[in-house]
């Protein structure tokens, strides 16, 4: 089976940054899209950042500037800089990556159990 295990969420005050990191890990042919997505309690989750296994990186608005999304496909890794953070920004972080475990299986969807960014004012 696949899992992605996500590490480096906390608390850190307005300004501060933060670096999550999630691996993906069991049996994997090739990973397309690697995302980060975030939750806030009561609202749905949105989509934060995304890289293609190509390396090509797409932002929300609200974090363009201040977010940095890359990944390394030898090891299987997608991480999310988080700089300049703002109270805004505080969530549920969850990583996301779509997985074939071989080269003739489906294309799932996988997600992480996700991680808290608190950013205290």
């Amino acid at each position: 089976q696949v899992q992605l295990v996500e590490s480096g969420g906390g608390l850190v005050q307005a300004g501060g940054s933060l670096r999550l990191s999630c691996a993906a890990s069991g049996r994997i042919f090739s990973i397309n899209d690697m995302s980060w997505y975030r939750q806030e309690p009561g609202k749905q989750r949105e989509l934060v950042a995304s890289i293609t296994s190509g390396g090509r990186s797409n932002y929300i608005d609200s974090v363009k500037g201040r977010f940095t999304i890359s990944r390394d496909n030898s090891k299987n890794t997608v991480s999310l800089q988080m700089n300049s953070l703002k109270p805004e920004d505080t969530a549920v972080y969850y990583c996301y990556a779509r997985i074939a475990q071989t080269w003739l299986a489906a294309i799932i969807d996988y997600w992480g159990q996700g991680t808290q960014v608190t950013v205290s004012s």
